[in-house]
């Protein structure tokens, strides 16, 4: 495994609300240089740095995972589990849910 690379994907939403996974520091790092200059704060801030300090090999992969978690909840970002709905037998049917 890459030394950038995520034990475990942050799934986020983008454009029109589709799930992505940022596997690696660097997912996390270009999607950070890509959020709106006027959306930029402390937690973008921090988020930023964190990535650019373990792509120097400063800090490990995933205390820039964290961080970019971090920014992510406060902005929404955070892509819902879906294992919990497509686990259940029967989401799909109506009569379960109509009462």
């Amino acid at each position: 495994m890459k030394p950038d690379m995520f034990k475990q994907p942050v799934s986020i939403v983008v454009g029109l609300g589709f799930p992505a996974d940022v596997r690696s520091v660097m997912d996390a790092y270009r999607h950070l240089t890509e959020w709106p200059v006027s959306l930029r704060d402390a937690a973008h801030s921090v988020a930023l740095k964190a990535c650019k300090a373990a792509l120097c090999g400063q800090i490990e992969a995933e205390t820039a995972r964290g961080l970019f978690v971090a920014f992510a909840d406060k902005h929404d970002l955070l892509a819902p589990e879906m294992s919990g709905i497509a686990g259940s037998p029967n989401w799909c049917d109506p009569d379960t849910h109509a009462r």
